[in-house]
């Protein structure tokens, strides 16, 4: 693994907190999937800006380029994180009777589904850098 794909992971693990957490938070007020969604806006915007300046801080591409594709990346993410999400919650976790927080669960699992391909989708078109070396700095 390269070290800029640790860097990642460990940025994506602060934006997953957020996105869980204010799941969580939201959940007061609304139904699981619109929260999913509004909190899915809370870690697209803790993510962006943590990669932006932790992870690819090389990157060539103006802004708006690294906004449209962060979000085109992250709307194929949202989409993996909420069928894993559903799919735990209402089908697998209610056959295996686990009760403990299961919606809470199921969408941490389901904000972890697309990591490998959000990382690929953000180093190839988000935070392009035409000069990027083999060793993945």
């Amino acid at each position: 693994m390269s070290k800029r794909f640790i860097k990642f992971l460990a940025v994506s693990a602060v934006a997953a907190a957020a996105n869980i957490g204010s799941r969580m938070l939201f959940g007061l007020w609304m139904g699981y999937v619109p929260s999913i969604v509004l909190a899915f806006g809370v870690g697209l915007f803790s993510g962006f800006m943590l990669n932006r300046a932790l992870v690819f801080t090389e990157a060539e591409s103006p802004v708006h380029h690294q906004i449209f594709w962060f979000i085109a990346v992250n709307l194929a993410a949202v989409v993996q994180t909420i069928l894993a999400s559903l799919l735990l919650a209402r089908v697998v976790f209610p056959q295996m009777h686990f009760t403990w927080h299961p919606e809470t669960v199921a969408h941490s699992v389901g904000v972890g589904i697309p990591a490998i391909t959000s990382y690929l989708g953000h180093k190839h078109f988000t935070f392009r850098n035409r000069t990027a070396t083999i060793d993945g700095r």
